[in-house]
């Protein structure tokens, strides 16, 4: 005679409790890979597996970020190319500028507005963007860092006060971290009093509106600026080893980087001297802006009536044979910065490589050390599964209803 209890169906009900974990952890094990679920399966495994984990995890935000920081030194590369084809194209206008004057007024003028044109797409080049960011802002990459205007208007003879000469002004904004106020930068481009040199001038005091212009001392922290990434090229414990990934539109002009401008300054403040000041004022007055702006501004010389110098052949000849001489070295300027940027892109390229490798090998460590024998995982789920099923035709024979399970 057969008797069954509350007893005997809870001892089985946990026995087919256990069978069927195993069977559901079987499959768990197939369907992720991973021999253990947590670290009371093995404590060393586990905790070897998520070391593991946690540096794959960092080796892949840093290739993520890598391939962003890549598009955006690309787009930097190409700028700077540009910069330097429109530069190489104006030098052959300047060119044909010395001898347009004997075929025609017509032709220098055609010269001169095509030289504007190719000034204003320097100006246009700094301020390309990729995604939704300047990249030439340096740190600021939300404020539109330059805008140009070209004035070619003489002073009034007639009024002593009025000192209007032509000039073309590049004007730099720019948001230093940590600030909500924009600072605003106005070179311009201009001969002296002399006429014999032309210079940029770093103009001081307050803008048209009334608002306070940047100095000397802002130029130069704007310059300093730097965007060093961990992104697995250097250390990050040495922070001059990381790559500064942010060239702001003034250093690719002057072709001084910011470790360049960093240097000068700190021996200024170590000997008194301003050598920072001038070098970066000197490099703007040979940047490709200023000289494209000098050649615009000796043709319209020679060919405006208002201008002291209106008709002057052999100073057209003079001023623009010079104009031609510096393009020349500015535009191995622009190239030498416009190198820089494709080895950093290049250093990017090795370093993807590298962090690629490093994925690989991570996860071959992880399957070594987590990782589940497919062929031994299908062995367990099936014995698992064979039990199961052999635990519930147990149940069903266990628990036949008879007549002793209704008296009380």
């Amino acid at each position: 005679m057969r008797i069954t209890t509350n007893a005997t169906y809870r001892k089985y009900t946990s026995s087919v409790n256990d069978v069927h974990s195993k069977l559901i952890k079987s499959f768990n094990k197939i369907s992720s890979g991973a021999a253990y679920e947590t670290a009371a399966d093995n404590p060393l495994a586990y905790y070897t597996g998520k070391k593991i984990d946690d540096q794959y995890l960092d080796t892949v935000s840093k290739n993520t970020l890598l391939t962003d920081v890549k598009n955006r030194l690309y787009q930097q590369e190409l700028g700077a190319r540009d910069i330097q084809d429109v530069l190489s194209k104006a030098k052959k206008q300047v060119q044909y500028a010395r001898t347009a004057t004997t075929t025609g007024e017509h032709d220098i003028q055609t010269i001169k507005e095509d030289l504007i044109q190719k000034v204003r797409t320097i100006a246009n080049d700094l301020n390309t963007q990729y995604q939704d960011f300047y990249i030439y802002g340096g740190n600021d990459v939300k404020t539109t860092p330059f805008d140009l205007n070209v004035g070619l208007s003489y002073a009034d003879p007639n009024d002593p006060t009025d000192t209007t000469k032509p000039n073309v002004t590049l004007t730099y904004r720019h948001t230093f971290p940590g600030e909500t106020n924009v600072t605003e930068f106005q070179i311009q481009f201009a001969y002296d009093d002399t006429g014999e040199n032309f210079e940029a001038t770093l103009l001081t005091g307050k803008d048209a509106d009334g608002n306070d212009l940047g100095d000397m001392n802002d130029l130069i922290r704007a310059m300093s600026e730097q965007g060093r990434i961990d992104i697995g090229y250097g250390s990050i414990s040495n922070r001059d080893t990381l790559l500064d990934t942010y060239t702001g539109g003034l250093n690719i002009l002057t072709g001084l980087n910011s470790d360049a401008v960093r240097s000068l300054n700190e021996g200024d403040q170590a000997n008194g001297t301003t050598n920072a000041s001038d070098r970066i004022m000197e490099a703007l007055s040979q940047s490709p802006i200023a000289l494209v702006s000098k050649a615009i501004i000796s043709i319209n010389d020679y060919n405006s009536e208002s201008s002291p110098s209106n008709g002057d052949k052999d100073l057209l000849d003079s001023r623009l044979a010079a104009t031609i001489d510096e393009m020349t070295v500015t535009e191995h300027t622009i190239s030498t910065a416009y190198s820089d940027l494709g080895n950093k892109y290049l250093l990017l390229e090795e370093t993807g490589k590298k962090l690629d490798s490093v994925e690989d090998s991570l996860m071959e460590q992880y399957k070594d050390v987590l990782g589940a024998d497919p062929y031994a995982s299908v062995m367990e789920m099936f014995t698992n599964q064979y039990a199961y099923n052999a635990a519930l035709q147990v149940g069903s024979k266990l628990m036949t209803s008879s007549l002793f399970d209704f008296v009380r």
